[in-house]
C-alpha cells in the first residue's frame, strides 16, 4: 500500500516541472497567470517533497552518514531509529497541529495572489511527519535487506 502511494506521487514531478515552465511564457507572452501557475507548483513541490522523504529512506538512498541501501541493518538499529524519529515526529506533529488546524480553517491563501491553497503546503507537512512516523514502525517489521 505504503509503495503504491509512493510510485503514484513520484508522477507530480511531471506536472512540476510544468507549472515551472509555464511560468516563463505567462510572464511574457501573456502577461498573466504566472504567479498563480508557481502558487499551484508550490504546492504539488510540497505534496512530492513529503512524499520524497520518505520514499528515498525506504529505498536506502536518503543522505545518512555512515549508511548505505546495501548494508544490511541489525535489529537494534530499527529500534534506536525509531526511539530518535518517533518522538520527534510525535512531537512536530503536535506542534504543528495549531497552525496547520487554523490554515486549514480558514482556506489559508497565497498571501501576493490570494490564491487559494496556501493550507495544502501546511498539510504536505502533516503528511510528511505521518509518512515518516510510518516508516520508522513499519521498519521494525521489515526483514533485512529489503527496502519495502
Amino acid at each position: 500500500m505504503v509503495r503504491i502511494a509512493l510510485i503514484a506521487a513520484s508522477i507530480l514531478v511531471l506536472p512540476l516541472a510544468a507549472l515551472l515552465f509555464l511560468q516563463w511564457p505567462l510572464r511574457d507572452l501573456v502577461q498573466a497567470y504566472s504567479r498563480q501557475s508557481n502558487d499551484i507548483a508550490q504546492i504539488v513541490f510540497a505534496v512530492y517533497m513529503a512524499v520524497a522523504v520518505t520514499a528515498a529512506s525506504r529505498a536506502g538512498i536518503h543522505l545518512a552518514a555512515g549508511r548505505s541501501g546495501a548494508q544490511r541493518q541489525a535489529p537494534w538499529r530499527k529500534w534506536a531509529m525509531l526511539a530518535c524519529v518517533g518522538p520527534w515526529a510525535a512531537f512536530m506533529l503536535w506542534t504543528a497541529s495549531v497552525p496547520v488546524l487554523a490554515s486549514l480553517r480558514q482556506f489559508e491563501r497565497f498571501s501576493e495572489t490570494a490564491t487559494p491553497g496556501f493550507f495544502l503546503i501546511k498539510l504536505a507537512l502533516w503528511l510528511m511527519l505521518v509518512l515518516i512516523l510510518a516508516d520508522a514502525l513499519c521498519g521494525l517489521r521489515r526483514r533485512p535487506g529489503t527496502s519495502a
